[in-house]
């Protein structure tokens, strides 16, 4: 225990040198709340934190409040529902959720599953389930506490017996079972599409999800597309998540916009996966401080009801004081002992707080309740977070890991790892919540059911119907959308005959022309984390605006100039600043906004490629596990074509990245017209076939002349690889097949002239816009063939347009594992040149000859592959080496 007399504990506070004085303080205050109300004292406390600031004593106010409830008794209200009914309904939640994980691992014993979680947060479900979740809200749920959500619909008759049998079973089969049907870990739309709205899975990435899907529906309200003002946000949480970067980063975003339709329910347990969050600390002090700061309205619920009268007669606060200075890890060990061991340890530790509870037994001792587990405190806590206008709100719910387990894991170290129990630990849960389970039952863990007609079922039902119906619950489909012609936003690039452009220039160009359409224009999303003018955007400012809830405040440093930066209360355009997760945390949103708000949207989120797949990665297969639908433009994509900028700008990987999403589409076209064929393709499937996937388009920044693009070549485009030229030479001795996509064709393209010119070899030029898709395909094919062996043989794209044994020499700015995506559909002699290794600083043809992609490399590649097929002398790519003073370094670029 810390020695409160020095100050030591974690409020570290000043000794007090004038009782006299500070009691005359304390009595003044008191007297100004008694007669002036609380609004009044709060306005003095805060003129006294300004005087201090002024005095330069500020360092010495803390933060954070004292160890007790935000709200006082006097303003819980009463409670609106059946206690004892609420109570015994979360007795069976409990008890099925434990069962459902215990018979998972009891049969299959590997299984996994989560008992203690959503043992510490039942009664915050309950809550928010009976009397403040409506049909309509969003809900992100705190992943580990699945089994709890499943145990609910079970009850609600949403899941039968047989699914909560199958949790995390969604492949094996028994004899006599159907396919589908198994429970999904953890909330997991792609598995449960009609069930589960948001992915949590994979901690950090609800709560800034939540934010940004609480600030995107302000978004909707002041552009006029959804109503939105009566819908909530809720995010439960764990106390030891919100160590992940993710959890923190749109705090000042949620309060700076005041998204008071936003909650966080924080389920302070205490306790991380291994031990305590802040062992030798206190992580809901350390809370408090961090979404105060952030300007957030704080509600903690620490303590139960049981500790009121304790409270009430603590005059002195004593035992406020014991409990501001007691560390978490102290409170877990606390927490796994009983009565006598608290009484011993904490509350004989000051003979002042000791007589608080002198007139208490053992038994009573062990009684006393955290706040989060009464049900009276945690309502009080919600309502003031649905009233509380102006600011978002977190409540900061003190509860036991493991509740209700005893022995067997509450408030053990190990109780996150507890997948079961054994028969005398389970009948002590059961004689500790009353269940109505038999010997047998228990050793059966047969799920429990009240009938129909009881008051238990009766009572669910009328609180959802209450609320407007099951929640979770998602919708898969919103009214199609229609795309204009492509002709109509896309000709100058089709019909590019020569223009000079970049394929950045190109979508901007794109995206201007498809928001001047009457349907689709204002369902597009423009978001960039920042550099909007890098990437040609900033004519948007004036034609969309840049979406700023209290609008411009401020006449803008460039108001004179065309492109001057307009920010509107219903801009378009979601200038996010410095941050990619929050970026594409928006992205999420109106990429799902057709799930959740019933609207199709076409989000457009433009970013530099490296900072795409490598940084935000989880959120992107987060998207992809919640169907997320729209595009994702990496621009100054690829390693050679962002001169000057080195290493960690230079993206050679994210096409890779792209390619390992189920339902992502990843494409690299060099042209604009290719680029316009994709754009329109991947429009129209995910707005009018409502596809649920979301397309991955890198954009280059180097100008150069654009070829038109005839109709006949966009099917080939759209499949992954087109013919682009045929390169005859004078009585030709050998023949070559050229691969080339984005940066790098118009290398290949090079290579293929002097192929010709130089060493009498011909060749045919592919463009090819997605090895990912060319995969994906004949994948699908190969399978085919396998498993209908006595069906036609069907061909897949890349044998059909690489039929014969020409060797084919594939050239890109991206790592040689993009190429190498289908090098077993191959037959021939297959060679890539890609960019493995560092990025460097230089000009993009010293980077392209440094990773050696460029047109030299691409001849010496062919000729050496014709010399290793005996078609042409070995001494030929000597040559080549010496009339193009190829002198190679020392070591590869991926080792230099």
């Amino acid at each position: 225990m810390n020695d409160r007399s020095t100050g030591t504990g974690p409020l570290r506070a000043a000794l007090d040198t004038d009782p006299q004085e500070t009691r005359e303080w304390l009595d003044a205050l008191a007297a100004v709340v008694q007669r002036g109300g609380r609004e009044r004292g709060l306005f003095l406390l805060e003129q006294l934190e300004q005087q201090a600031q002024q005095q330069g004593i500020v360092p010495h106010v803390l933060p954070y409040s004292a160890y007790r409830n935000t709200l006082p008794v006097e303003q819980q209200g009463r409670y609106p529902g059946d206690l004892e009914i609420e109570e015994r309904l979360t007795v069976l939640m409990r008890w099925n959720a434990l069962a459902m994980v215990m018979r998972a691992n009891q049969t299959y014993g590997d299984l996994g599953g989560h008992i203690a979680s959503y043992a510490s947060a039942a009664e915050i479900f309950e809550v928010g389930f009976n009397h403040f979740f409506r049909a309509d809200d969003l809900v992100y749920f705190q992943p580990h506490s699945a089994p709890g959500v499943y145990a609910r619909a079970f009850l609600e008759g949403r899941l039968s017996e047989a699914q909560l049998a199958r949790y995390r079973q969604e492949c094996s089969l028994e004899p006599g079972q159907q396919a589908g049907g198994g429970l999904s870990s953890y909330p997991h739309p792609w598995l449960m599409p009609d069930f589960w709205q948001f992915p949590t899975g994979s901690m950090g990435l609800g709560p800034i999800s939540a934010v940004y899907q609480a600030r995107f529906m302000r978004y909707l309200q002041h552009r006029g597309l959804v109503p939105t003002q009566d819908r909530h946000v809720w995010g439960v949480f764990g106390d030891g998540e919100m160590d992940e970067p993710e959890s923190i980063a749109g705090l000042t975003l949620a309060a700076r916009e005041r998204l008071d339709n936003l909650t966080f329910i924080i389920n302070c347990n205490l306790q991380r996966l291994d031990g305590p969050v802040r062992g030798n600390g206190q992580i809901i002090q350390e809370l408090e401080s961090l979404f105060t700061g952030a300007g957030w309205n704080v509600v903690k619920v620490l303590w139960g009801s049981d500790w009121d009268a304790l409270f009430a007669r603590d005059t002195e606060h004593v035992l406020l004081r014991a409990l501001a200075n007691t560390v978490d890890g102290q409170y877990q060990t606390l927490g796994a002992k009983d009565g006598a061991y608290n009484i011993e340890h904490f509350f004989r530790q000051d003979p002042q707080v000791q007589a608080l509870v002198a007139h208490m037994s053992e038994a009573e001792i062990d009684g006393l309740k955290r706040g989060g587990h009464d049900l009276r405190k945690l309502h009080a806590a919600f309502a003031a977070a649905r009233d509380h206008q102006g600011r978002p709100t977190v409540i900061l719910a003190k509860t036991k890991k493991g509740y209700g387990m005893g022995g067997a894991g509450e408030s053990r170290m190990t109780s996150h790892q507890a997948k079961k129990l054994d028969l005398d630990a389970l009948e002590v849960f059961r004689d500790r919540f009353a269940l109505p389970l038999s010997d047998a039952d228990l050793a059966a863990l047969r799920f429990y059911r009240p009938a129909d007609d009881s008051a238990e079922m009766q009572y669910l039902r009328e609180r959802r119907a209450a609320l407007g119906g099951a929640l979770p619950q998602r919708r898969r489909h919103a009214p199609p959308l229609a795309v204009p012609p492509l002709a109509s936003w896309g000709a100058f690039a089709l019909d590019a005959d020569g223009k000079e452009m970049s394929t950045t220039m190109a979508a901007v160009r794109m995206i201007s022309g498809l928001l001047k359409d009457a349907a689709l224009g204002p369902r597009i999303v423009p978001i960039v984390a920042d550099e909007a003018r890098t990437f040609g955007m900033a004519s948007l400012f004036r034609q969309i605006g840049i979406y700023a809830p209290d609008g411009q405040l401020y006449e803008p440093e460039d108001a004179g100039s065309m492109l001057s930066y307009r920010e509107a209360r219903d801009g378009q355009l979601l200038e996010e600043g410095i941050t990619e997760a929050g970026a594409l945390a928006s992205w999420t949103a109106a990429a799902t906004a057709y799930s959740v708000h019933g609207m199709s949207l076409l989000p457009i989120y433009i970013y530099y490629s490296m900072f795409g797949f490598q940084r935000v990665g989880d959120l992107i297969w987060a998207a992809a596990d919640q169907r997320a639908r729209g595009f994702l433009f990496g621009a100054t994509a690829g390693r050679t074509t962002l001169g000057g900028e080195g290493l960690q700008h230079q993206d050679g990987s994210s096409l890779v990245m792209a390619a390992q999403v189920p339902n992502c589409r990843a494409w690299d076209p060099c042209f604009a017209g290719e680029l316009a064929v994709i754009v329109d393709h991947a429009a129209r499937r995910m707005l009018e076939e409502q596809c649920d996937e979301f397309h991955y388009v890198t954009l280059m920044n180097e100008n150069y002349a654009q070829p038109s693009l005839p109709a006949a070549a966009h099917a080939d485009v759209l499949r992954g690889m087109v013919l682009h030229a045929h390169h005859d030479a004078p009585n030709a001795r050998a023949g070559v097949r050229l691969l080339g996509s984005g940066a790098i064709l118009r290398e290949v393209i090079a290579a293929a002239e002097l192929l010709a010119a130089d060493w009498q070899v011909e060749s045919e030029v592919f463009s090819v816009t997605s090895f990912s898709e060319l995969a994906r395909e004949a994948r699908e094919v190969g399978r085919a063939n396998r498993l209908r062996p006595g069906a036609a043989e069907r061909t897949s794209h890349v044998a059909r347009l690489l039929a014969g044994d020409a060797p084919v020499i594939a050239a890109t700015d991206y790592v040689r594992a993009w190429p190498q995506l289908i090098a077993e559909y191959v037959d021939a002699r297959y060679v890539t040149l890609g960019t493995d290794g560092f990025g460097r600083s230089d000009t993009r043809a010293a980077l392209r000859r440094h990773f050696e992609v460029d047109r030299h490399s691409v001849v010496l590649a062919a000729l050496h592959a014709l010399a290793r097929e005996g078609r042409i002398e070995r001494s030929v790519a000597g040559e080549a080496l010496r009339r193009y003073a190829m002198e190679p370094a020392t070591d590869a670029p991926w080792n230099a």
